[in-house]
């Protein structure tokens, strides 16, 4: 049989002369049909396809690449796109999620092993995932103030966590970037910056800050990322992998739909169980999966995966979570709407001034020192930029009403709160403090009592203190001591 506009159909020649007329956009299913000016070549290609053979495809497939700088599908890609058509194979399913690599870069790989299941052995780090062997795709709820769409969870980011929980941050000095968008629109992926913008929304309003304190703190330590793994490398490749991988991941785990099926939806006046949402998510994810909140709210997913290969090209499969749990409340969570009026942003907030002189000792109210307690017993304070100091002078904090039970915290220093990398700061440059509640004398969180640092200051050290466990071994309390 021929076809028409290529010889020697069942030959090597048709499907290079194929792939390389026209400079063909066929990376994806998705993206097939918005080229119609293409869909004659398309047709001739999948014609040849369908006469040839797996191995003949292969080997036509790695002619093509080698000599060309072309973004061409993989063998498998094609495959699947001539079989399918145009439908797209969702994510959100409880089988593992494979991902095939779309572009024209063979980095060999022959027998991919899965992250945090196998050991690590002198293994090639551009083929398994070393040592952040458990990705995290992360996702955020934020209804205040409303951020992304109404109806749809946003991404925080894909975070490489070592396989006991711990993990590493800002590993590569040479290749923080700041200047994600340009990046990316100068890779041609103009459809990815589309659904980042969509999707991958900061509260605050400065997208591009987010994306680089991702890219900058975690994806530099993904080590199949690193430019050595790409044979044809071209300078910041990998960023674009980075978030062409997050969005892909985010967009196969709808968190929106996922909950609404389940009869979880925001209200302002409905609670959940955290079993229900727990349960819900897992159902769709295939594990456990990390739920976290702010104030007893729903704000944040983790769902976990080990991955078999390349970050890029291998199978991610849904993983046993490991760091810090969940710190939502058993019941009575909320689930915001985003229509809510929002409040006020923080810069123009007028914080309420005591109206009398409070009674002496009154937990949180009026002025303090910030104690801590670690092991049963006191050790330190915390100073007045949010250090926990373990010898020298306690900073004096005030204690401000927010709502009938929040409270905010305020040391000579501005503001205090947890910041984008969960550190507890204080200073001018807190735009939205935490709003805290007192349990007795004990500073709370989301109606936990206990924070959590990486080790007791000694002498003049300094030791910061987080709100999540995740990575920070040690355990402690905060109480409050008026002056």
């Amino acid at each position: 049989m021929e076809v028409p506009g290529f010889a020697d159909t069942g030959g090597l020649g048709s499907l290079v002369a194929a792939l390389t007329l026209g400079n063909l956009n066929l990376r994806t299913s998705s993206s097939y049909p918005h080229n119609s000016h293409h869909l004659p070549i398309a047709h001739r290609v999948f014609a040849v396809i369908n006469m040839m053979t797996k191995e003949t495809l292969r080997e036509a497939f790695i002619a093509v690449a080698r000599p060309l700088k072309l973004k061409l599908p993989s063998p498998k890609s094609v495959l699947r796109f001539a079989s399918l058509g145009t439908s797209q194979i969702p994510l959100w399913n409880n089988q593992p999620v494979q991902q095939e690599s779309e572009v024209a870069e063979f980095y060999s790989c022959p027998s991919p092993q899965l992250s945090c299941k196998v050991e690590f052995n002198s293994q090639d780090r551009c083929c398994f995932n070393y040592p952040g062997g458990q990705l995290l795709q992360t996702q955020f709820w934020d209804a205040d103030p409303p951020t992304g769409p109404e109806e749809g969870w946003t991404i925080h980011g894909l975070w490489p966590d070592h396989c006991d929980g711990s993990y590493d941050q800002y590993c590569d000095s040479n290749r923080r970037f700041q200047n994600i968008s340009s990046i990316i629109k100068e890779s041609g992926q103009l459809e990815l910056l589309d659904l980042m913008r969509m999707h991958w929304k900061d509260f605050r309003g400065d997208d591009e800050d987010l994306w680089e304190h991702e890219w900058n703190k975690h994806g530099t330590c993904i080590s199949t990322l690193e430019p050595r793994c790409y044979p044809n490398y071209v300078p910041q490749q990998e960023v674009v992998t980075y978030f062409q991988k997050t969005v892909d991941l985010f967009l196969g785990l709808p968190s929106y739909e996922i909950l609404s099926v389940a009869g979880i939806v925001p209200s302002d006046t409905q609670t959940y169980d955290l079993d229900a949402v727990e349960y819900a998510l897992k159902k769709a994810h295939g594990h456990n999966v990390v739920v976290r909140c702010r104030n007893g709210a729903l704000n944040e997913i983790w769902y976990h995966f080990n991955v078999a290969g390349p970050l890029e090209s291998g199978k991610f499969v849904p993983a046993i979570p490991v760091g810090g749990p969940s710190n939502c409340p058993r019941n009575g969570i909320r689930y915001k709407p985003k229509n809510s009026s929002p409040r006020k942003p923080s810069s123009t907030r007028t914080l309420p001034k005591p109206t009398e002189t409070p009674p002496t000792g009154t937990p949180f109210v009026g002025k303090g020192n910030l104690m801590v307690q670690y092991s049963g017993r006191q050790h330190g304070c915390i100073i007045s930029r949010g250090s926990w100091f373990a010898a020298g002078t306690c900073a004096t904090f005030r204690a401000f009403p927010y709502t009938e039970d929040d409270l905010y915290l305020k040391s000579s220093k501005g503001l205090c709160g947890f910041d984008d990398d969960d550190n507890f700061i204080c200073g001018a440059d807190i735009d939205e403090p935490t709003a805290f509640t007192a349990i007795g004398e004990k500073l709370s969180l989301n109606e936990q009592t206990v924070f959590y640092s990486d080790a007791v200051p000694r002498r003049r050290g300094q030791s910061i203190i987080y709100e999540s466990s995740r990575g920070h071994p040690l355990s402690l309390e905060i109480h409050w001591r008026g002056v």
